[in-house]
């Protein structure tokens, strides 16, 4: 059974920092990829970051070069630093997990999901 930890969450003022982590057990990295996803209230979960076991990775335009995904294959670990924060990156972050070698950011192609972390961030 897989299962995805997300920490790392928080409070921060504009302009600041995140590192996110998504623990994951049950899941087999070599075979699949990765991915990052956020969601603001009344908003659509949209993906922030995806990353594959050989180390390809996407990102859409409105975090390209503010955010960095890697993951830690010895340590089952999947991280998102978040640089230069803004406002609008205010959302329950979560962490996603597929099979196969595609490399999507798009939510419904993922099919184990993680619980969330919150980041919100303050002018």
């Amino acid at each position: 059974q897989v299962q995805l930890v997300e920490s790392g969450g928080d409070s921060v003022q504009s302009g600041g920092s995140l590192r996110l982590s998504c623990a994951a057990s049950g899941y087999t990295y070599s075979k699949g990829c990765m991915g990052w996803f956020r969601q603001a209230p009344g908003k659509e979960r949209e993906g922030v970051a995806a990353i594959c076991s050989d180390g390809r990775t996407k990102y859409p335009d409105s975090v390209k070069g503010r955010f960095t995904v890697s993951q830690d294959n010895a340590k089952n670990t999947l991280y998102l630093q978040m640089n230069s924060l803004k406002p609008e990156d205010t959302a329950m972050y979560y962490c996603a997990a597929r099979y196969g070698p595609a490399l999507y950011l798009t939510s419904v192609m993922y099919t184990y999901w993680g619980q969330g972390t919150q980041v919100t961030v303050s002018s």
